[in-house]
């Protein structure tokens, strides 16, 4: 990158859409610091319904990631198969594959 262009980026007039996605990010992050369970569409909802600002999930999924805005995953242990370590059943070994 040239001198000359990088003193042109510094010194330039920030652009609409870019503050306004800085406003977007301090909501998203005031949204996300109340219940960090929400994911980014959910968090768009949010925004449309009590924010009114009207936004695509996409662009706060951009934002998201920027901040590094991660939901906490909740996960259901509704699994069908136990534990090796804690056998409810154990069953009687009919073939006597070891006794040949």
């Amino acid at each position: 990158m040239t001198r000359a262009a990088y003193y042109k980026w510094l010194n330039r007039e920030i652009p609409v859409n870019e503050l306004e996605n800085q406003r977007i990010a301090e909501k998203i992050e005031e949204i996300h610091k109340e219940s960090p369970d929400k994911g980014y569409r959910r968090i768009r909802d949010d925004l449309e319904r009590y924010h009114d600002i009207y936004v695509n999930d996409k662009r706060v999924l951009r934002i998201c990631r920027k901040k590094d805005i991660k939901s906490t995953i909740k996960y259901a242990n509704n699994g069908c198969t136990r534990q090796a370590k804690n056998p409810q059943y154990l069953a009687e070994n009919i073939l006597q594959v070891g006794n040949l």
